[in-house]
């Protein structure tokens, strides 16, 4: 029909009228044309903000002490948002008003910019400045049938994350940096008395002037803690700090002063509590500069691989290890290195009376079940006490067991990551090479952390694979992220490397007065046994969820390629709110990744005011500032 009436039109001469018909049919074309390649530009500004993220109603698990519904406005605007009542309107950011700009400046800055107009909110509550989302989802942890395991300090995320930023302490400053850090802190940095007078007669901290000291003292630390530390080597000679013993693990660490001390002898500490009564401990600890995380021992893995840790340490760590037939103490078995020790100081082992004789024969009983022999046990001059276990290095004992109780797991021809995996009730097989020969320890620190790692594969390339890893993180590092970009690293001293591979970043860092928290993320290649084997410390994370970690507790986030995989699970805007959460005003993020990723997180970083560049065209440098919204 449509050509019938152009064949009409050409035999009645209606020129004009087929010219301004064609040029209406061109124009048309190069709309079309011209809309695709914009679209394409701006890399879709509909998976960047992602508006079908609300849903009709909030989940339960959504409720949070933090009120994240309230609309705040930021610092360059005081008006009121009409959708301050809306607790789920997608009109966190103005799909209407996005703009895109296209910098290009001498500090080889080439970024495309999308103004997202997001208006950023201020979480809310009484815990909003410490808040950690998957650890103070108050409604989800009200409706837990039960607590007796700690279930009520395990994670409970919230869905959807939500999108507001922590406030600040009132009168925050930039942090004391190390290594004065150690032995003092700011108190309005961390504004938290409840240990200052809990802990007053054991000498954890003390309040004076405008800081917090810590004086190294413990309730097991009565000479101190230095004196402590050496009491046990002295007690077990071949523990050998910073040789044979370089990575371990402290269970209820306090203020992790135990770990902290440590570090002069060549020791990292991976010091761990529970966000409990004990008042942010490990939030005093990560103010310090000294290594900790956010963790329980209640009904599910902890976040580390197998065989990892070279000695265990508790000292009044409040474990009830023969709970629920042992898995508690039987957690720390998977985890501890064969041949690995458990340093265990506590009542039990020192008096005598009922209960604790009780607990005693409860222990003795538990660690013969599972192999540990006891190596050596004593009292020092204060009165203080501590037995020292060894895990087995070879499976003769599991053998020879009268009851195969707790039984040995079955095998499995995949390792399982521990992540929200329950305890086990089982005692995992010790580590064996693909000859079937059992692993063996680790060389002597410091060659461990360049010499081959024990887990690495034994496929052909494997060794090689990892050398190359090694020399591409050390030159990167000397070459280009110490002498380039516009970083301060005398303001550094917390490191998260978000997606560690190998651990070659912590690795070439190893020299410099820094400590890295290498992050392997769950849907990539398991490499934490290796950074393990290596002498370095990390942990199983999802970067869709937030981290158990108090906010500002970072001064350097690093992530290579880490978003190009990560945005085919979750928006790049909520794991940007993550990253704001954990580091500290004045932090850095240094990242590597595609263009396509780079524009998109510049592009939400600059929306909660934080200052970014691109060094030599592929690194994107980040600077938080002290903005939040009101």
């Amino acid at each position: 029909m449509a050509m019938i009436s152009v064949q009409n039109l050409v035999k009645e001469r209606k020129y004009p009228f087929i010219f301004a018909l064609a040029i209406l049919l061109v124009s048309t074309t190069i709309f079309f044309l011209y809309s695709n390649n914009f679209q394409s530009l701006t890399f879709s500004l509909g998976d960047l903000q992602k508006s079908n993220r609300t849903t009709s109603k909030p989940s339960q698990n959504a409720t949070i002490s933090p009120d994240t519904t309230q609309k705040v406005d930021d610092a360059n605007d005081n008006t009121k948002s009409d959708d301050s009542n809306d607790s789920n309107s997608s009109n966190d950011y103005e799909n209407n008003n996005t703009t895109i700009t296209n910098i290009d400046s001498n500090d080889h800055n080439n970024l495309l910019i999308v103004d997202l107009k997001i208006k950023w909110v201020a979480c809310k509550g009484p815990v909003a400045v410490d808040y950690i989302p998957c650890l103070d989802n108050f409604q989800a942890i009200k409706e837990l049938k039960s607590r007796r395991h700690m279930e009520h300090r395990e994670r409970h995320c919230p869905q959807p994350s939500p999108r507001c930023l922590v406030p600040l302490p009132n009168g925050y400053k930039v942090p004391v940096p190390w290594p004065k850090s150690r032995d003092m802190i700011w108190y309005d940095n961390v504004p938290h008395p409840k240990l200052v007078e809990y802990k007053k007669d054991q000498h954890w901290v003390i309040k004076k002037g405008d800081f917090l000291v810590f004086p190294g003292g413990g309730t097991q630390f009565k000479d101190g803690v230095t004196n402590y530390i050496n009491f046990i080597e002295k007690t077990l000679p071949s523990i050998e700090w910073g040789r044979h013993t370089r990575v371990i693990l402290d269970v209820g660490c306090g203020v992790a002063s135990f770990g902290g001390y440590l570090l002069d002898k060549d020791v990292i500490t991976m010091s761990f509590a529970p966000k409990d009564e004990h008042e942010a401990q490990i939030q005093f600890a990560l103010e310090r500069g000294i290594p900790a995380t956010l963790s329980v021992i209640g009904t599910q893995k902890l976040t580390f691989p197998d065989n990892a840790f070279d000695l265990i340490h508790c000292a009044r760590c409040r474990v009830h290890w023969d709970a629920d037939g042992g898995k508690p103490l039987m957690e720390l078995n998977r985890i501890l290195r064969p041949g690995g020790f458990f340093v265990w100081s506590a009542t039990p082992v020192y008096r005598d009376d009922e209960r604790d004789r009780n607990v005693w024969n409860s222990m003795v009983a538990l660690t013969k079940s599972i192999c540990w022999k006891v190596v050596a046990k004593t009292v020092d001059s204060s009165g203080i006490g501590l037995v020292i276990y060894q895990k087995p290095l070879s499976s003769s004992c599991y053998e020879k067991r009268q009851e195969s109780n707790p039984p040995l797991c079955e095998q499995q021809n995949e390792k399982n990551v521990p992540w929200y995996v329950p305890l086990s009730g089982c005692l995992p097989r010790l580590p064996v090479d693909s000859m079937g020969n059992l692993v063996g320890w680790p060389t002597q620190w410091p060659d461990r952390i360049s010499s081959k790692p024990p887990s690495l594969t034994t496929l052909s390339d494997a060794e090689e694979m990892f050398i190359e890893d090694t020399k591409h993180w050390a030159s990167l590092v000397s070459d280009v992220y110490l002498d380039g970009p516009a970083i301060n690293w005398s303001s550094v001293r917390n490191i998260m490397d978000m997606n560690a591979g190998y651990g070659g970043f912590a690795a070439a860092l190893i020299d410099l007065p820094y400590w890295v928290m290498n992050v392997v993320p769950i849907h990539m290649e398991d490499t934490l046994p290796i950074i393990f084997d290596r002498g370095l410390i990390g942990i199983y994370h999802d970067w869709c969820e937030s981290l158990n970690t108090y906010p500002r507790t970072y001064d350097l986030l690093h992530a290579s390629f880490l978003f190009r995989n990560l945005t085919q699970r979750c928006d790049i805007i909520d794991v940007a709110v993550e990253m704001d959460r954990i580091l500290r005003p004045g932090g850095l993020i240094l990242v590597q990744d595609t263009m396509e990723m780079v524009n998109k997180l510049n592009s939400v970083l600059r929306s909660m005011q934080w200052s970014t560049s691109l060094y030599q065209g592929q690194f994107l440098v980040g600077n938080k500032g002290f903005w939040r919204p009101k």
